[in-house]
């Protein structure tokens, strides 16, 4: 489930392993391409966390970060 704080939605992802986490990224980084929009992101081993936020809007939430969290959502 996707919080929003701080001016960002945030998400963390955990998998059964790296390959999946790293896979899952890929699929995320396709996605965030074809919007122009990127996430800010971690990884470590098998966790992924996700911040969205609008940097042109002046780092806030806004519609554009709410569609790429639900594409994110679709790849899971």
């Amino acid at each position: 489930m996707w919080k929003e704080e701080n001016n960002k939605l945030y998400r963390k992802f955990q998998f059964k392993d790296f390959s999946q986490a790293f896979g899952f990224m890929t699929r995320v980084a396709l996605e965030a391409e074809k919007m122009d929009h990127h996430p800010l992101w971690t990884n470590v081993y098998n966790t992924v966390e996700v911040w969205l936020s609008t940097h042109s809007a002046g780092d806030v939430v806004t519609d554009k970060d709410r569609q790429l969290a639900k594409k994110i959502d679709a790849l899971v």
